[in-house]
């Protein structure tokens, strides 16, 4: 994947929380090497996130305002997160830097603030085009934090993995996510993985403005064909339709921000879809597999409907309610 040393990062669309430090409430436990396992299932959906079964989803937790039983989010405070900024991150500079270090290309943080500007980007003049209504695009941010933080949906620690709240609108990223748990789960971590992650959380975002969430919302939450999966599926071809058209978009100034997605960075993609399968999670971390306990779709089911957007690059070929998955 490369990324155009020209084009601008727009820090108005990244909040960096990297630093503060804390944790949010208790629950949950952790298998060797530091995988999450859930406690429960159930509840509303609230915010949404990229992987199953080991982390905790906002499905279980997260109803506006509302808690539900175990996890490792706790709406009413809990543990709270520190605001004292100890450290910016990854290397020790904000995100605000990115404009001004002349290796800006090098830092992780910096890369994903451009692959949120494309998203961003794609979606504000692609998503009217595509709509009967001519439905128009919200910027969404995406807060980077680490180890814990307070959202619009909750307090959240990193057992939550990438996530999107739809009462603030943000995806919420705690980078160590990308070397650490979907490495273990046998994804490589390379930049068209991590940019598959936000562009997922975004498809949240695209069915939050269209009303979609609230119809999953409608339907069972766990199970092979829950509203949770469609969801979930769903918003898996809607990051393939942001890679579809990915080395078009452009920032503020018009400057190309992605100059070239490779077939090696497709299928190290679609290889990642395969890896947070419900049905590859539950057989790595519990040597079963329980699909009435599914919330994000099979590995089989991941890789299709990831692999269905980024070859028709069409919202209308997303449509995971209408039929079977």
């Amino acid at each position: 994947m490369e990324f155009n040393s020209d084009a601008r990062v727009d820090t108005s669309q990244i909040e960096d929380a990297r630093g503060r430090g804390g944790g949010g409430g208790g629950g949950g436990f952790g298998l060797p090497g530091g995988i999450p396992l859930p406690t429960g299932a159930g509840g509303n959906m609230g915010c949404l996130g990229v992987v199953g079964i080991i982390i905790f989803l906002a499905i279980q937790f997260f109803t506006s305002g509302s808690g539900g039983t175990g996890g490792g989010f706790d709406p009413q405070g809990g543990n709270g997160v520190s605001t004292q900024n100890l450290s910016a991150g990854d290397t020790g500079a904000d995100i605000q830097s990115c404009n001004t270090d002349p290796n800006f290309l090098k830092r992780d943080d910096c890369r994903l603030a451009l692959i949120i500007n494309s998203v961003n980007a794609f979606w504000t003049q692609y998503l009217p085009q595509a709509t009967p209504q001519k439905v128009q695009y919200r910027t969404a941010v995406t807060q980077l934090y680490t180890q814990g933080t307070q959202t619009g949906c909750g307090q959240a620690t990193s057992a939550v993995g990438p996530f999107y709240c739809p009462n603030d609108e943000k995806a919420y990223i705690d980078m160590s996510f990308f070397s650490n748990e979907l490495q273990q789960l046998g994804a490589t971590n390379t930049e068209f993985v991590q940019a598959y992650v936000v562009a997922h959380e975004y498809g949240h975002h695209i069915q939050n403005i269209l009303g979609i969430l609230q119809q999953g919302q409608q339907m069972d939450q766990s199970g092979p064909s829950s509203g949770a999966v469609r969801i979930e599926l769903m918003a898996d071809c809607l990051a393939g339709v942001w890679a579809n058209h990915a080395t078009g978009t452009t920032d503020s100034s018009g400057v190309k921000i992605i100059k070239s997605i490779s077939d090696q960075d497709i299928q190290s993609g679609l290889d990642a879809a395969t890896k947070i399968g419900d049905d590859h999670i539950q057989q790595q971390t519990q040597g079963q597999v329980n699909p009435e306990s599914f919330t994000h779709g099979t590995s089989k089911q991941r890789y299709n409907w990831f692999k269905k957007g980024i070859d028709t690059g069409e919202l209308g070929q997303c449509d995971t309610f209408s039929g079977g998955i």
